[in-house]
């Protein structure tokens, strides 16, 4: 039999095991598929007159990275219509970067804009500023970590916000000493009245958006994703992609499981279970049972600095457990949003109770601050811990100064972003980024994840630099372990005979690089399903 492709490079790697046996060089190819993995003289009895050889002399094929923790197409589309404000320190920052946008527009026309650090303002976050600078101007700005947005008085009267809004979860408008709202409007079903009266975009843009970020992504060694959504406008946009062309990389879908949802909700949520394109397909369920730190929204064992973080998102956690249990019993693994300790202890518990499903093992997500009792109980239930350490590592600082850390305390930050102690305790730890929250770029994720720090600021000191991994964990994490976290590890993660053949081919051996040096790491090619993407003008360290 003869191969469809055959890769020939420097070295074959599978991080995920220490090197033996004789080193591979060479990969066969056939009906999306791996046959062969070992020596370029030995897999060229596999050649024959329509293989296709692709050639990287000196180069090394891992398998494909897959970001275990995106979220694709929001993000795509805010960063398509919205202002990038990532750069902007301060609120005289934020407002050049609107008015530039605003140039030329009609007045009564939309600004919205994404990351916003909410460190910006003078205490509590607060439109106010925008009405002054743009009287009239509709402007809703989204925070760093997309759980709240700041917008504009204009948006309030749009909206119609009174401060009076009552929600099943735990959201809120903020409003200021005279009962008005503030602008301040804090978790997804508050956010979700602005989202209302944003202008629509058409499902052929938004495909536009979408593929040019998943380009990017792919060009930076990514081969697929799991999205922790399945929002509108999801699969008209990845039908539209495919209808016209195709997904440069896999993506995994899991719906959300709004907070106190009812039965038919869920309902409607199973009945996505299995729907697919050719590189597209819905498994799993996603629940956040709190929210974030920063916002107060947390679930931690007492409350904060602040009074807050002391609550979860779900109010009637007795339908969160009926939930979990109602997906456990159809075979759907779950994935739930849980940051502070007790909203993780809960999860834990639930998912002990409910139990484990064939079709893939229950993930807890981000579980930014862990009790030492916590640490044993994910390998014992077989529950995937999904990390994001560019969280640590660029939304918190080592002396403490940041929002998170003067919020939840120093005794909880001292247990902070745990990576290195629940590998060693036995979990399973997929990594991720929470694009577009954090950087896409794989490359520059695995390198903080040894570094404990941005990649980019060597003179920043590291945070808990004692959790930091080396370069083939952080790498198993998304490949071997992002396999296990899909339910996917006899498929998916390892370059292996009879695994499909997601591959991604590096310049340089990243096993083998300082962690510095990965970001310039270039990304020669990446294989989806036995299709080769070359890659001659990857960017290096892309956001």
């Amino acid at each position: 039999m003869h191969a469809d492709a055959l890769l020939l490079a420097g070295h074959v790697e599978n991080p995920d095991e220490k090197p033996s046996g004789p080193p591979a060089n060479a990969v066969a190819i056939t009906d999306g598929r791996v046959i062969a993995v070992g020596d370029s003289t030995a897999l060229d009895a596999l050649r024959g007159p329509d293989t296709a050889l692709h050639r990287f002399p000196g180069a090394t094929i891992l398998p494909g990275l897959t970001d275990t923790h995106a979220h694709p197409v929001w993000g795509s589309i805010e960063i398509g219509r919205g202002v990038n404000l990532s750069e902007a320190a301060t609120l005289e920052q934020v407002c050049e970067r609107l008015a530039d946008a605003a140039d030329g527009l009609p007045a009564d026309e939309w600004i919205t804009g994404f990351d916003l650090d909410v460190n910006v303002f003078d205490g509590d976050p607060t439109g106010a500023a925008f009405g002054e600078r743009f009287p009239g101007r509709p402007v809703s700005l989204m925070t760093r970590d997309a759980h709240a947005l700041v917008v504009s008085p204009r948006v309030v009267e749009l909206v119609g916000l009174t401060g009076r809004e009552t929600f099943t979860d735990a959201s809120a408008v903020a409003v200021g000493p005279d009962g008005r709202p503030t602008g301040y409007v804090v978790e997804l079903q508050a956010m979700d009245l602005v989202f209302d009266h944003y202008p629509e975009v058409p499902v052929a843009t938004a495909a536009d958006y979408v593929l040019r970020q998943l380009r990017t992504l792919a060009r930076a060694g990514l081969t697929g994703l799991h999205a922790l959504d399945f929002t509108d406008p999801s699969e008209a946009v990845y039908r539209h992609i495919e209808e016209h062309g195709e997904l440069p990389l896999r993506i995994r879908c899991s719906p959300l499981v709004p907070a106190d949802s009812a039965p038919a909700v869920w309902r409607d949520i199973a009945g996505l279970q299995g729907r697919r394109g050719r590189r597209w397909h819905v498994e799993g369920a996603k629940f956040m049972l709190d929210g974030t730190a920063d916002n107060g929204t947390a679930w931690f064992d007492r409350p904060d600095t602040h009074g807050e973080n002391r609550e979860p998102l779900w109010r009637d956690l007795d339908a969160y457990r009926a939930a979990m249990r109602f997906f456990a019993e159809r075979g759907v693994p779950t994935a739930t949003h849980a940051i502070g300790d007790q909203a993780v202890r809960f999860a834990l518990d639930v998912i002990d109770e409910i139990g484990p499903v064939e079709r893939g093992p229950h993930r807890i997500e981000h579980i930014e601050s862990l009790p030492d009792d916590l640490l044993d109980r994910f390998a014992a239930l077989g529950v995937v811990a999904g990390l994001q350490p560019v969280h640590g590592t660029r939304h918190t600082r080592a002396d403490g100064t940041d929002t998170w850390s003067r919020r939840i305390g120093p005794d909880r930050v001292a247990r902070g972003w745990r990576t290195r102690d629940l590998l060693d305790h036995g979990a399973v730890v997929a990594l991720g980024s929470d694009w577009p929250i954090g950087p896409g770029d794989p490359r520059i994720g695995l390198a903080d994840c040894q570094l404990r720090r941005p990649v980019e600021e060597p003179r920043t000191p590291p945070v808990q630099p004692g959790q930091a991994l080396s370069a083939r964990e952080a790498y198993t994490g998304m490949t071997a372990s992002a396999a296990r976290a899909a339910g996917a590890a006899d498929t998916l993660g390892k370059v292996a005979p009879g695994y499909l053949a997601d591959l991604t081919v590096f310049a340089a051996n990243p096993l083998d690089l300082l962690p510095d040096a990965q970001p310039g790491n270039r990304v020669l090619a990446t294989v989806v399903g036995g299709t080769v993407q070359l890659h001659p003008n990857s960017a290096e360290g892309t956001p």
